[in-house]
């Protein structure tokens, strides 16, 4: 999952499935920060993200008092979710159409846009910086721990060490130069320079590890 305004790549779930996936992409983000209610989110139409929602963020109704008690977790008033469907005809995407998950359809459609362009690009990126996640190649990650680092690390370089054409400003009083490179992390105000690998490499604090062979 990105950041629409500064491209950050915030969270990422690897699982068998999209909701999986997804699940541990909420879970993640409710301990980033937003710990009551997911963030307006926008995704393909693949399904799988308002089912991780739900159990992630959702609540049992209380009891009423009549009839059964409420067993299963329901979406909360104030989530907003959008999907993009792509419209196929031949094999081939001929347009899309909005579907409003969750949230007023005018409002939400206003602040989420109508395109998932966005973490598309991020996705192609991904693709080419790692062959792990190339598709039909014999490239793929034997085991998963070593796809979870490659992923991390593919992260982090993009979130600190990578300028992103699209976040660069104007630089207007220096003649030497007209734009100013920005990483993802230095739009979200997190640092004040894009990183090298040596910084990367010796200011992040690895996690621990266990001493087992």
């Amino acid at each position: 999952m990105i950041d629409m305004d500064t491209r950050l790549r915030v969270a990422r779930g690897i699982a068998k499935t999209e909701t999986e996936a997804s699940m541990a992409v909420f879970r993640t983000l409710k301990e980033r920060g937003h710990p009551d209610a997911p963030p307006p989110t926008i995704s393909d139409g693949w399904g799988g993200i308002d089912e991780a929602m739900v159990e992630v963020y959702g609540r049992v109704p209380e009891y009423g008092g009549v009839g059964r008690p409420p067993e299963r977790k329901r979406p909360l008033p104030g989530w907003q979710y959008v999907q993009m469907v792509k419209i196929r005809k031949q094999g081939r995407v001929v347009g899309t159409k909005l579907r409003v998950i969750y949230g007023e359809a005018p409002a939400t459609l206003e602040l989420l846009g109508q395109s998932t362009a966005y973490v598309e690009r991020t996705h192609a990126t991904m693709r080419t910086f790692s062959s792990r996640l190339t598709r039909r190649t014999l490239a793929f990650s034997k085991q998963l721990c070593l796809c979870r680092a490659a992923a991390a690390w593919d992260d982090c370089y993009y979130n600190w060490a990578r300028a992103h054409k699209s976040l660069r400003l104007e630089c207007i009083n220096d003649p030497l130069r007209r734009w100013q490179p920005r990483s993802p992390a230095m739009a979200a105000g997190l640092t004040d320079h894009i990183w090298t690998v040596k910084e990367l490499l010796t200011i992040v604090v690895p996690p621990c590890l266990n001493n087992t062979q």
